[in-house]
Order: structure tokens, then C-alpha cells, then sequence
């Protein structure tokens, strides 16, 4: 008789913020209570009581990419909160700093820049609780953009890097197509096919699954005619 797993050390849930419904994910460390926000793109009241509803002490806000509507509240929950902000890579410095322009002309005039307290580069870990996340260094989509993998868990939050049957669109400034592709099969795959991904928009998928079906990066889609 196999022995039950072990329980997994993080948790997390979906929370779509604003009318574009783009994935705000909360995660924690499920010893501690200690969670994270990734991507807070507005609706900071909202997140702040799915916080409380769950029990959770907010500790770290993590920024996948500058966009505004994964960044567009940051500059207000580090208000509320005064908790650290981690992440993106400072090649998005310059999405980051036109947040507030951004969000006057869609509408958001909450909307600010913000300075991240700690900036992020490939192979660093960000730590909550008693546990730690891998940063994985994705350009393509953005300059700057990060993935945050939890080895053990099996599970990443790749913000608009994948997506279930797509990709993220590479014609923003500094946007590059190749990038994109050569991140998520060079950096995405070797993770593992059994890796549950949160992605920016729409549900969860895993990289297997799209290995087996994504239009633009599944193996045979991609492999050398």
C-alpha cells in the first residue's frame, strides 16, 4: 500500500481583477499563512478581502511584467500595505513607468508607477514563509518578464508568457517574437510536462498539454520539417 503524498507546501487561487478579468493569483505558504500577490492589477479591496476570507498575511507583492493590467495596482497595495514589492526583471523598467499614463487612457486613474523594492534576473528564489519560489527570466512578451516556479509543487504562474492554446503577443514595444518562443521551450519545457501553470488570462493549463496542442509551440508544430 503507497503511503499518502506529503501535503504540498504552497496553496494558491485565482482572482480576476477588472473588466478586462485578468489573472490575479494569490499564493502562500500553507505552514505559515504567509501569501503573495501576483499581479495585482487593480481592484486592490477585492484582493485585501480575499486575503482575509482565506486567513492570510500578505508578505511579498510579485510583478511578472510591467503591463498595466498585471501592474496597474501595485503602487496601491504597497500603499495599503507597505509590503515589499519583488519582481519584474528591470528590462521593464519603462512599461513599469508608464503605468500612470497607461491608466489615464484606459480609464484607471488609479493607476501609478511604482519602484520595486527588489528587481528580479533569472535564477534568483523569492522566499514566502518557510518557502521559496525559483524566478525564471522569460523575454519575449515584455523585455522583463518573469516566471515564478515552485519546484516542488509543480506549479508556475507565467503571467502572459503561455497560455492555454496560445501564446503572448510579441508587437509591444521591445516585444520579440523569437524571445518568446525560445523561453518557453528552452526555459518552460525542461520544467516538466506535469507543471500546472496559472497564465495572465483565461484557466490554467499544463505545459504537457501544451506541448501536445498549443498552435504555436507544440513539438509538432515546432519540429524541423
Amino acid at each position: 500500500m503507497n503511503a499518502p503524498a506529503p501535503p504540498l507546501p504552497i496553496r494558491a487561487m485565482i482572482a480576476p481583477v477588472t473588466p478586462l478579468q485578468q489573472n490575479c493569483t494569490i499564493v502562500w505558504c500553507a505552514k505559515t499563512n504567509k501569501a503573495a500577490i501576483i499581479d495585482p492589477g487593480g481592484e486592490v479591496p477585492k484582493l485585501m478581502e480575499a486575503l482575509e476570507k482565506q486567513g492570510l498575511t500578505l508578505e511579498k507583492i510579485w510583478i511578472t511584467h510591467g503591463h498595466l493590467d498585471h501592474a496597474g495596482g501595485t503602487a496601491a497595495l504597497k500603499a495599503l500595505t507597505g509590503v515589499p514589492i519583488e519582481g519584474p526583471h528591470p528590462d521593464d523598467q519603462f512599461w513599469i513607468d508608464d503605468i500612470g499614463a497607461s491608466g489615464a487612457k484606459w480609464g484607471m486613474p488609479e493607476a501609478q508607477s511604482f519602484t520595486p523594492d527588489r528587481w528580479l534576473k533569472d535564477g534568483d528564489r523569492v522566499s514566502l514563509g518557510e518557502t521559496e519560489f525559483e524566478v525564471i527570466h522569460c523575454p519575449g512578451h515584455t523585455p522583463g518578464h518573469v516566471v515564478f516556479f515552485h519546484r516542488q509543487a509543480r506549479f508556475a504562474q507565467v503571467g502572459d508568457v503561455l497560455f492555454q492554446g496560445s501564446i503572448g503577443r510579441t508587437d509591444f514595444p521591445r516585444g520579440n517574437y523569437k524571445d518568446l518562443i525560445d523561453a518557453i521551450t528552452g526555459k518552460l519545457w525542461p520544467l516538466g510536462d506535469d507543471v500546472r501553470f496559472v497564465p495572465g488570462h483565461g484557466p490554467m493549463s499544463t505545459f504537457g498539454q501544451e506541448r501536445k496542442t498549443n498552435p504555436f509551440v507544440a513539438d509538432d508544430v515546432l519540429a524541423d520539417p
